[in-house]
C-alpha cells in the first residue's frame, strides 16, 4: 500500500492551494483518511479528517478555511486550503487508516509529504 501526496507549492498569504492523495496496491477497505502536518521544530498535527461515511473533523486553526474531501472510487483524498497564513506553512502529510485484508486491523499509511510555503 502506498500513499502519494502531490499539490504544495509556495503562495501569498490570503492565497488558496489544493493537496491531493492518492493510495494504492492491494487492500480490503480505507477507512479514515486524514492531512497532518509539521512545521519546523514542532510536533506533527492533524489538521483535517474524514470518515468512510464522509463525517469531517478540522483542527480548530482551520476551521472554516480548509475543506477537505475524499473520493472512495478513486481511493483518494483533499485538502482544499484557502485564506492561507503563514503559520499554515509546514510539511503536510496525508494519513489513511487502511485495513490490508477484512479479517486484520486498521493500520497508519502515510504519504510522502508535500511542503507548504506562505509567504507574508
Amino acid at each position: 500500500v502506498q500513499l502519494q501526496a502531490s499539490g504544495g507549492g509556495l503562495v501569498q498569504a490570503g492565497g488558496s492551494l489544493r493537496l491531493s492523495c492518492v493510495v494504492s496496491g492491494r487492500f480490503f477497505r480505507i477507512d479514515d483518511m486524514g492531512w497532518y502536518r509539521q512545521a519546523p521544530g514542532k510536533q506533527r498535527e492533524l489538521v483535517a479528517a474524514i470518515t468512510l461515511r464522509g463525517t469531517t473533523n478540522y483542527a480548530d486553526s482551520v476551521k472554516g478555511r480548509f475543506t477537505i474531501s475524499r473520493d472512495n472510487t478513486k481511493n483518494t483524498v483533499s485538502l482544499q486550503m484557502s485564506s492561507l497564513q503563514s503559520e499554515d506553512t509546514a510539511v503536510y502529510y496525508c494519513n489513511g487508516k487502511i485495513r490490508e485484508l477484512y479479517y486484520t486491523s486498521r493500520a497508519d499509511y502515510w504519504g510522502q509529504g508535500t511542503q507548504v510555503t506562505v509567504s507574508s
